[in-house]
């Protein structure tokens, strides 16, 4: 079976879950009950893995895009029948408006066929295999031409207005005629076996309610910037990951799409993490607005919960579940046969000395939010974390890329380390009694004068990875982001200069190291941010477009992009890349924002 390319994906939700739906109609990925729990349809990782497709018999010519403002997502097939628009949505309550996007989701996925012109003969396909392809269901044939799939703690109802669904063996094929001016509605509902029955909605009404539902919540959210339109559909792009039960903002909707094309760099990002905590709290203050940043903080507050010996770990499931062990499924060969395919994700278990920082510089970003004293909760956890970092500084970690092999001083952990204590110093006076900001201060100077000294390299002219390496890593780029050395310093001025010129591409991409075969999106808008700060404004608006043109069809950046075909890499959409673009626009608009 064809497995389309990564960036042939759509991304639609309900702050639940997520689905990715291909150019040619299918449903390849869905995780019904939550972001991070097992799939019904994996063909996204195994050709033979389950879908939900609905497509013309005939070849066609298609076109997409959003409804904007919303993650509604319609597909234009154009064939020598006629044309036809397939729309697809995960199903928002009804009546949901503003911040209740997502908060009771029913767990339907909703897909209207729109006759547009001629008769078109259509086919749907539809063939789950939940728990990531484990199970088989039984599939029933129901008294009103729907269908009825159950297997393990999984059902799920197929209907069609006015069709009559039949089972072949382990799967629905169904054949259908729409002429011009006909719709006809599909819903596929979810639930458990053992709890409510899933719901039953009318799929062409409930589909006109969701986009409403997503309209009023982005018409709630105002944006003031340059690239208005970029902003506001990643910023709808950002809602659309977050877990609406608990504010918790997942790095992706999707497991083990690779970092490179048959490699081993398949990882599950279907998690929160905090170290891109204060990168994401910047972007849905500039494009969101502070009740979601607000309730992101809450989760995070919550998650980390009371500060021990061990440190943070850098991610968290999307309900503060800390222990989310990884494992392989060799059962699935892979998007485009790389392997392994995992479920869970062990970097929660290294030392990642950048969260403190990062999540320190969110409370900063929120203190006058917050309130003048802190209640004794948010007091803890920021002296405990500072407290923390003082401790454990020289220690060396995983890093920023979480490598799985030596641990090292990385020059971007130390750095966070003195966002971590520079940030406690300045909270000190909402921290009560415990504060220790003299000391605090003291160290904090140290970690300073011992990066400047160990993270430079003569040889090199730059700063560069990791202390005593003659690497570069676009890591550095995040240095004058979160404000340790202007981007004008001379030292600072050269290490972009060194980035761009042996780690940059013709596209605008950015590569992390030198023998990434791939541009980092983030790492690209980092070099806009950098060089805005320089003063190079024009250049920085010329690098932010042509990263943009490197965005799919419909908007949705991966991970990364391959510099060689420029086929998108990684899980999709990634809200760091998303985050990236918010954040580099908000700084050609206000190059003062800090």
């Amino acid at each position: 079976m064809h497995q389309p390319a990564i960036s042939d994906y759509g991304f639609i939700s309900d702050c639940r879950s997520g689905a990715l739906v291909s150019r040619d109609g299918s449903v390849d990925w869905w995780c019904p009950d939550r972001f991070d729990s097992a799939s019904v349809f994996c063909r996204l990782l195994d050709p033979a893995g389950g879908h939900w497709r609905i497509a013309p018999l005939a070849a066609s010519r298609v076109e997409r895009a959003y409804r904007p403002d919303t993650l509604v997502l319609r597909t234009v097939h154009h064939t020598p029948e006629g044309s036809v628009a397939v729309t697809d949505a995960l199903a928002a309550e009804l009546g949901a408006r503003g911040h209740q996007l997502g908060m009771n989701s029913p767990a339907v996925l909703l897909r209207v066929v729109e006759g547009l012109t001629g008769r078109v003969r259509m086919h749907l396909d539809f063939a789950p295999l939940p728990e990531y392809g484990l199970l088989t269901p039984y599939l029933h044939e129901q008294p009103d031409g729907g269908v009825l799939a159950t297997t393990g703690s999984v059902a799920l109802v197929l209907r069609g207005d006015g069709q009559v669904l039949r089972v072949d063996g382990d799967r629905v094929g169904h054949t259908f005629e729409i002429a011009a001016g006909q719709t006809i509605g599909f819903d596929l509902a979810y639930a458990p076996v053992y709890g409510p029955p899933a719901a039953r909605l009318d799929p062409v009404a409930t589909l006109a309610e969701t986009a409403r539902a997503w309209e009023a919540y982005r018409e709630a959210h105002h944006y003031d910037g340059q690239y208005i339109p970029q902003v506001r559909h990643s910023a709808t792009v950002l809602t659309g990951l977050t877990y609406a039960r608990s504010g918790a903002v997942a790095a992706a909707p999707t497991t083990s799409l690779p970092e490179r094309t048959g490699g081993d760099r398949n990882y599950d990002y279907r998690y929160s993490w905090l170290r891109d905590f204060s990168m994401t709290m910047d972007a849905l203050w500039v494009a969101a607005c502070p009740h979601e940043a607000s309730r992101l903080f809450a989760w995070a507050a919550r998650s980390i919960g009371r500060i021990g010996d061990a440190p943070v770990p850098v991610l968290f499931g999307l309900e503060g579940e800390r222990d989310i062990s990884e494992h392989a499924y060799p059962h699935l060969r892979g998007h485009a046969e790389s392997r392994p395919v995992r479920i869970g994700n062990d970097a929660w278990r290294q030392r990642q000395l950048d969260v403190p920082g990062e999540v320190l510089a969110a409370v900063w970003r929120l203190h006058d939010y917050l309130g003048e004293t802190f209640d004794e909760e948010l007091r803890e956890m920021v002296v405990g974390l500072a407290e923390q970092v003082a401790a454990m500084w020289r220690l060396p970690d995983r890093g920023m890329w979480e490598t799985r092999d030596t641990e090292r001083h990385y020059l971007s952990s130390k750095v966070l380390c003195w966002v971590a204590l520079d940030r406690a110093v300045k909270l000190a006076p909402r921290l009560g009694d415990r504060a220790d900001p003299r000391r605090w201060a003291a160290i904090r100077d140290e970690i300073r004068a011992t990066v400047l000294r160990e993270g430079w390299n003569d040889r090199i002219g730059a700063y560069t990875g990791a202390f005593g390496s003659a690497e570069l890593d676009a890591s550095a780029l995040y240095l004058p982001v979160v404000q340790f050395l202007p981007a004008t310093d001379p030292r600072m001025r050269s290490t972009i200069e060194m980035v761009e010129r042996e780690l940059g591409t013709d596209a605008g991409l950015v590569r992390r190291w030198n023998n990434d075969p791939a541009g980092f999106v983030l790492c690209s808008f980092w070099l806009v941010e950098c060089l805005v700060m320089t003063g190079q404004r024009d250049r920085a608006r010329a690098l932010f477009e042509k990263v943009l043109g490197q965005a799919n069809d419909v908007g949705l950046f991966a991970e990364q992009i391959d510099l060689r075909t420029g086929a998108q890499l990684g899980n999709t959409p990634q809200a760091l890349s998303h985050i990236g673009l918010i954040n580099a626009a908000w700084r050609l608009t206000d190059p003062t924002t800090a």
